[in-house]
């Protein structure tokens, strides 16, 4: 009996377009596991397949192929187990002619192997991680460069030899007997800066410092950071194996443990620095590591780290790692701040506040816009409670404004006080800003679900009475949180917000928004950003957000230039997939083609500081028809094609005529101008 098979273009479309398995250029490799996340057309086509193949059960792998309608299921009996499988048999389908070849490499001296495991799987695959973090390690010594030649055994056993590793599982270790004996010279990672470490700059903009706070860095350094704390008017004391050994250890309020733990090659000695810190904090401890996989060749595999060129040691974590490090060691909740950067809080209801207020929107006072004699002449006396009530979103308790005796004294209330300011102003806009904390709030206790969602009595008492005034107790709080996150898991209801949203860029599959803007978006949206940032913080770097409606995954873009050029190039993209909390960085070379931003005005709020400038540009650009073929324009070397093409160039903000254009081409694109213009005045 023939079967009926789909089209063989339509099949190789598909499998194209697929999101899951590694596609090469001649076919898709997908892991027997995930066959059920594909396209159902390449289902029906693999099951058609699978009858005739009656071994198929006992594959690992299927390939669908691009040159003919054909399939090969293929047999690595340890793809669980070894890292690098070899192909112990496959079995080849001809659907066409229906016939089955079946081909056995049990005994050959030098088998196929695989690389980069997790690109054959799904992510929710039990190893997906494991596999991962392999591929990382090894992409960051190299060991995965010229990939033609080590697809057999015996070429990837001679790249290990030259690179002096082997595996202990899923694990690179140096080969050499006498890793014991390397000495490493831990000094040399100090760095010089010129200005404040990114981990002591955070903690500073945080506001982690106050009169009369003391600093203390563990692990100094060149003392840099410590200098420059001192210099602002802080105690500050720091201690250096190398540089600074003689400095009695000292407790202070804040601890900074700042690239420390990536530099220590013994694994107990790792633990007590970060427990030794750790004990002398009083209030936060600052620890960083560096996460970011290095690239190239020049160093070599040694424990669960490299050593450098340099002669120095490095351990690269993932975030998610870094975090379960530090929560297992110390026994806490670590708050991400930036990428490989965490703020360890001694006080719970201090760390709660810490997260709650990044969360918080910025909320203006509402402006007076009625005359009003009794307003007037209490203005000054009333300021503090406007002020207040803009923060928190309610009435302060009688302890928590000082001015509230005076005010009492006056009106009788404080109620009765904020009724003259209601009789100034638009009551609507009080009632905004109470719905603005309301939303802050509930992202709040949403992205909490994640970790260990604090009792009511860890938090600080602001917050409690916060939650008490905005949402009548802490259980309604907490449900109504809930069911917030719950609709997340509904990818519909996400698509539907971003296609809605009056703020942003919408494309067919994502929304994309200015970091500036995002404090204004649905409450729903922000906790979906707030699943991505909770992991890694929001990299500051970063200025635009993409939101993928489609798949649960959120991209942090960086756009260095984004202000001053009327189209700025992407320079490095950060994605997350929230499913798994896995990060994919991307890099850009700007001497290459990178991708460029069009229309800048639509990521931004009218209130952007540029916004006008880059609306106009925008019309302009639509008007000369710049704008019409995005798939041409979405790069450097399309969009550069398309201002020739119709005889423009730009000055800083503006188009203007190429002194160059053709005549001809001129006329016909002013004619195109003419008529757009009047069909927008129309």
């Amino acid at each position: 009996m023939v079967c009926r098979l789909p089209e063989f273009s339509t099949i190789t479309a598909a499998c194209q377009k697929s999101r899951v398995g590694k596609l090469l250029p001649d076919a898709l490799y997908v892991h027997i596991s995930a066959i059920v996340h594909l396209d159902p057309l390449l289902q029906i086509y693999e099951s058609e397949a699978r009858q005739l193949a009656d071994c198929a059960e006992s594959a690992t792998l299927v390939k669908f192929s691009f040159d003919k309608p054909s399939l090969s299921y293929l047999l690595y009996p340890e793809f669980d187990s070894d890292p690098h499988p070899a192909l112990s048999a496959s079995i080849q389908v001809d659907l066409v002619k229906q016939e089955v070849n079946r081909r056995d490499y049990s005994n050959a001296e030098n088998p196929f192997i695989l690389h980069r495991k997790e690109t054959f799987v799904a992510s929710d695959y039990p190893y997906y991680q494991q596999f991962a973090a392999l591929t990382r390690q090894e992409e960051a010594l190299g060991l995965l460069d010229n990939p033609r030649g080590i697809g057999t055994r015996l070429a990837w056993e001679k790249r290990l030899a030259e690179f002096r590793v082997a595996f202990h599982g899923h694990t690179i270790v140096q080969r050499s007997h006498q890793s014991s004996q390397v000495k490493i010279d831990r000094h040399k990672a100090a760095i010089s800066r010129n200005d404040f470490s990114k981990p002591v700059r955070l903690a500073l903009e945080a506001g982690l410092f106050s009169t009369g706070t003391t600093f203390f860095d563990y692990g100094c350094g060149q003392g840099g950071d410590m200098e420059r704390i001192a210099k602002l008017g802080y105690d500050s004391l720091g201690w250096d194996p190398y540089y600074r050994p003689d400095t009695e250890l000292a407790e202070a309020d804040v601890v900074n443990l700042g690239y420390i733990i990536n530099v220590i090659e013994s694994q107990t000695e790792r633990r007590e620095a970060l427990i030794k810190a750790w004990a002398l904090t009083r209030k936060v401890l600052i620890v960083a590591a560096q996460v970011l996989i290095a690239q190239g060749n020049s160093q070599i595999a040694f424990g669960d780290g490299v050593i450098t060129s340099r002669n120095t040691f490095q351990k690269y974590y993932d975030q998610e790692e870094l975090k379960l490090y530090i929560d297992q060691v110390l026994g806490v909740d670590a708050v991400p701040i930036a990428l490989g950067i965490y703020f360890v809080f001694r006080d719970e209801a201090q760390a709660q506040s810490f997260r709650a207020s990044r969360f918080r929107s910025r909320v203006s006072v509402p402006k007076v816009q009625l005359q009003n004699k009794r307003f007037e002449d209490y203005k000054e006396m009333l300021t503090p409670l406007m002020t207040f009530f803009t923060d928190r979103g309610r009435l302060p308790t009688l302890e928590e404004l000082p001015e509230t005796e005076a005010l009492s004294a006056e009106f009788g209330s404080l109620r009765r006080a904020f009724q003259i300011v209601l009789q100034a102003t638009n009551p609507q806009e009080w009632d905004a800003i109470s719905d603005r904390r309301r939303q802050d709030l509930l992202v709040y206790l949403a992205l909490s679900h994640f970790d260990r969602r604090p009792k009511l009595r860890d938090l600080s008492p602001v917050i409690q009475t916060d939650i008490k005034s905005l949402f009548g107790g802490y259980q309604q709080a907490c449900t109504a949180a809930d069911l917030m996150l719950l609709s997340l898991g509904n990818l519909d209801v996400v698509a539907e917000r971003c296609q809605s949203s009056a703020i942003g860029k919408k494309l067919a599959n994502s929304l994309w928004v200015h970091v500036s803007a995002i404090e204004a978006l649905d409450p729903l949206l922000r906790l979906y950003e707030g699943c991505a940032s909770r992991t890694i913080g929001r990299p500051e770097e970063a200025n635009v957000i993409k939101f993928h409606c489609r798949k649960p995954k959120i991209t942090y873009l960086v756009y260095p230039d984004f202000d001053a050029d009327p189209h700025p190039a992407l320079y490095t993209s950060m994605q997350i997939d929230l499913r798994d909390l896995h990060v994919h960085y991307r890099d850009h070379d700007p001497n290459e083609n990178p991708p460029v931003l069009h229309q800048k005005d639509l990521l931004v709020m009218p209130e952007y500081p540029h916004h006008e400038k880059f609306a106009k540009l925008s019309r302009q650009e639509e008007d000369w028809g710049l704008l019409e073929d995005w798939k041409r324009i979405s790069d450097r070397r399309g969009w550069r094609s398309c201002l020739e093409e119709h005889c423009a160039e730009l000055k800083g903000h503006r188009v203007v005529w190429r002194k160059d254009a053709d005549p001809y081409r001129v006329k016909l694109v002013r004619s195109t101008i003419r008529a757009k213009q009047a069909e927008r005045r129309s």
